[in-house]
């Protein structure tokens, strides 16, 4: 089955929302899309934060290794869960350290997976009422 999709970067849809899309360098969340276009950022661009239907950009990550400096704008929001999302095809790390650092600043749970994955996950507990964040990248 996955060999199917392998050339599809077209990796998730859920009218059901909040986040709608996610595709390879493309986010449409309550109707917004968050994207790159011919070299300009369109709403967040492909790195974003998103609480509640709240979408931000995320500017902070930068490279394939994620370090504490990079996970910001979650720690005031009194989050239960931060989901994370690693790139499209999971390139970027994070480490142990980092997990274990957000935990001890009072977040209960961290989940790392493939954006399409963290995006499904984001929407299960939103519509479930859980304070829930997301960081993503949505490209790698």
């Amino acid at each position: 089955m996955g060999g199917a999709s392998s050339g599809n970067r077209d990796e998730f849809e859920n009218a059901a929302g909040p986040i709608e899309r996610c595709a390879w360098g493309l986010f449409v969340i309550g109707g917004v899309t968050h994207s790159y276009e011919g070299g300009e950022r369109v709403g967040a661009g492909t790195d974003i934060r998103v609480i509640g239907q709240e979408v931000t950009r995320w500017k902070e990550r930068k490279g394939h290794r994620l370090k504490k400096s990079m996970i910001t704008g979650v720690y005031e929001q009194e989050i239960e869960v931060l989901v994370i999302g690693n790139g499209v095809s999971g390139a970027v790390e994070v480490p142990d350290k980092v997990q274990r650092a957000i935990e001890e600043h009072g977040i209960g749970k961290v989940v790392v997976a493939r954006t399409p994955e963290a995006c499904r996950l984001y929407n299960r507990l939103y519509r479930k009422g859980k304070r829930v964040a997301l960081l993503a990248h949505g490209t790698c």
